[in-house]
């Protein structure tokens, strides 16, 4: 039975499931911080460019 629960608490398998999991949000969270600022800034800039014109 000891063994058991000292197999179970090494197993480690699952983790990097979970660790991926948790970058890939971390990704998809940075590229759409940095879309949302990028798109305000280049609207403005097209905005800009076809006033001028």
């Amino acid at each position: 039975m000891i063994n058991a629960v000292k197999s179970l608490v090494k197993d480690d398998s699952g983790a990097t499931l979970v660790e991926y999991g948790l970058l890939l949000a971390l990704v998809a969270l940075a590229a759409i911080v940095a879309m949302s600022t990028l798109g305000s800034k280049v609207s403005s800039l097209f905005t800009n460019a076809s006033n001028d014109l």
